[in-house]
């Protein structure tokens, strides 16, 4: 057998398959004969199960997933005209969207070669045995059912493939299937997948058995949206607690807080990212030789969720390419007043760390700059800040805080944040004592229209700075352990956690019989994980508390920016004009009830397939 298979070469043909589905059935494949031969043999068979992960790599860590999971929901507001179509369901939101051909060619790709592998399993030589083969053929079960999972959500019933395109043709005229049977194909490939998978892997970022039960959890919670909702509920309860029950069996745990760092920060900090024992399934990520299909071109999500650090945030020492924070000219999202303020604690020191470890809030001067008159004027500063120096913390960095030897601007080495540029907290600061800090201050009042979760109209206030785009900054995706260039972070990405599945099966218990207490006790067991042992009991919350919407905040304070909030609203029925209206009025103004909860179809396929009137587009 020929050892090397150009299997970039298969992988790229598969993705051209997904996104433009324009080969004919009339077609001649000539590629047969040589792949019986290459993925007859176990390490032939095994690139191409390793291929099957290739196409992950367009979704988490680079910007086409962010707004089709993100934004339009209660949690984010777009930044000009940035992701405008998601955001505001404006006319944007069409089948020529990037965003969605991405998505789409991405998810049918990924399971044209999931189809492919398992088309060839049943000759494979090498293994074995039997089970050492279904080992391996399981990875390709479980990714096609994430992509499925992605296509049904994103798209609703749309085209459910069983088949080889490369094997057996391109299906030029294809049918719907309903989102009851995408289900249904689903569950079964993640049954398999539980049953088979090895409880470990070797190599980063594979499946294992943790993986495969923490996804169909999320599956069989997210099924109740379509009926049957106590059957479900208790499948996905029951699939919960097999992971949740059983943590030595799968290698996971919660990172327990001490009285100096709760267990959300430990979850988060760069020196637990590459063994994480709260990960279930990740993006692995080659941070030493950028073995990826990019090379070092990943991880930009913290990027755009920057504030103005180019412009307003310069004025002040801070700097629009920045190691630590990102490049500030990619600005896409910004968080709503909802979650700023009614989601977290506007509190200036609150119990739940959450916050602070989510967001940025505090950014740092790259140079030494001294606070001007004409600086205090504008921005209302009280005299006594004018002459004070804002120092170079970029001068102050130690190359061992980072993995590449990076200089970072950050307050290290200093006191009383001598370094402080931009402060973006998201409680409100007595006007007096804000006008003395030698810092740009943006806090709640400086954003948004009293009484209202609306951003202020800069027109409105013609004598003030704008500062509206000068907001707290996600920064989940951000450990400086792991900051390599302005645009690349290297570290792994997380798409299924161990956190998420408490909420999974706190959420399962309530809509499957209403159990208060069983819901409480997952939820208080994040809840304390999330502040230092000496303020775990502010945190505790009673039963009589606990219902959807109180979950489907607390998914908000523990998943937010993760791609999760737009299936999260849609599950709960929450995605609708009446409930955005009143958390982010302006994901609602143009939400069109049943139409916007699924995504107009890429218009690469409908124009390639010999049906399109017949298929339609989702209402658009």
């Amino acid at each position: 057998m020929k050892k090397n298979i150009n299997l970039l070469a298969t992988v790229l043909l598969f993705f051209m398959i997904g996104l433009f589905q324009s080969c004919s059935l009339d077609e001649q494949n000539r590629t047969t004969v040589s792949l019986d031969k290459s993925y007859g043999d176990k390490s032939g068979f095994e690139g191409l199960i390793n291929s099957c992960y290739e196409n992950l790599y367009f979704l988490h860590g680079k910007v086409d997933y962010i707004a089709p999971t993100e934004a339009g929901t209660d949690s984010w507001e777009n930044i000009g005209s940035g992701g405008i179509g998601f955001a505001q369901y404006a006319s944007q939101l069409n089948p020529d969207d990037g965003n969605l051909k991405v998505i789409w060619g991405t998810a049918y790709a990924t399971i044209n070669l999931c189809n492919t592998a398992m088309y060839y399993s049943n000759n494979v030589k090498g293994y074995g045995s039997t089970e050492e083969m279904n080992a391996k053929l399981a990875e390709a079960y479980f990714l096609r059912a994430f992509s499925n999972f992605i296509l049904v959500e994103q798209f609703g019933g749309v085209v459910l493939r069983t088949k080889s395109a490369v094997v057996e043709g391109v299906d030029n005229a294809p049918v719907r299937s309903s989102e009851e049977e995408f289900y249904n194909l689903i569950i079964e490939d993640l049954k398999f997948a539980c049953a088979h998978l090895p409880v470990q892997q070797t190599l980063q970022g594979r499946v294992a058995k943790k993986a495969a039960y923490g996804l169909l959890a999320k599956v069989y919670l997210q099924r109740t949206r379509l009926g049957e909702v106590q059957k479900y509920a208790q499948l996905a309860l029951e699939t919960a607690e097999e992971l949740i029950n059983n943590p030595t069996k799968y290698n996971t745990a919660l990172y327990l807080s001490d009285n100096t760092k709760s267990g959300f920060a430990k979850l988060w900090s760069g020196q637990n990212n590459k063994n994480n024992t709260e990960f279930l399934f990740t993006q692995g990520i080659d941070h030493v030789g950028g073995l990826n299909p990019e090379g070092f071109n990943r991880g930009r999500t913290r990027q755009y969720y920057l504030p103005d650090l180019v412009t307003r945030g310069a004025e002040w020492g801070t700097s629009a390419t920045s190691i630590l924070y990102g490049r500030a000219n990619s600005r896409l999202l910004k968080p709503s007043k909802y979650l700023l303020m009614d989601v977290f604690s506007p509190v200036a020191s609150p119990a739940d760390t959450r916050f602070a470890e989510t967001f940025a809030y505090k950014f740092y001067s790259v140079t030494n700059k001294t606070i001007t008159q004409a600086m205090a004027t504008t921005y209302k500063k009280d005299a006594s800040v004018v002459g004070y120096t804002i120092k170079n913390t970029l001068a102050q960095a130690l190359p061992a805080v980072n993995f590449y030897s990076q200089r970072i601007e950050e307050q290290i080495n200093m006191n009383n944040d001598e370094g402080l540029s931009v402060f973006t907290p998201n409680w409100v600061i007595d006007p007096v004592v804000k006008s003395k800090m030698p810092m740009l201050v943006v806090d709640p009042s400086d954003l948004f229209e009293p009484g209202t979760n609306k951003y202020k109209d800069p027109a409105l206030y013609p004598n003030d700075p704008n500062l509206i785009n000068m907001f707290p900054a996600m920064k989940k995706f951000s450990a400086a352990l792991y900051c390599q260039t302005n645009q690349f972070w290297l570290g792994d990405i997380p798409i299924v956690r161990l956190g998420d599945i408490y909420l999974v099966a706190a959420e399962a218990a309530i809509l499957n019989n209403n159990d208060q207490t069983k819901a409480a006790s997952y939820v208080n067991t994040l809840r304390k994980r999330a502040a230092l042992t000496s303020r775990e009991n502010e945190m505790i919350v009673l039963p009589a508390q606990i219902n959807i919407d109180f979950l489907l905040k607390e998914r908000a304070r523990e998943l937010t920016g993760e791609h999760m909030r737009w299936v999260d609203l849609k599950r709960t029925g929450r995605l609708n004009k009446a409930y955005l209206d009143q958390t982010n009025p302006i994901a609602g103004t143009n939400f069109v009830d049943g139409k916007h909860i699924v995504r107009p179809i890429p218009r690469s396929f409908l124009d390639a397939i010999s049906n399109p009137t017949q298929f339609g587009n989702n209402g658009y």
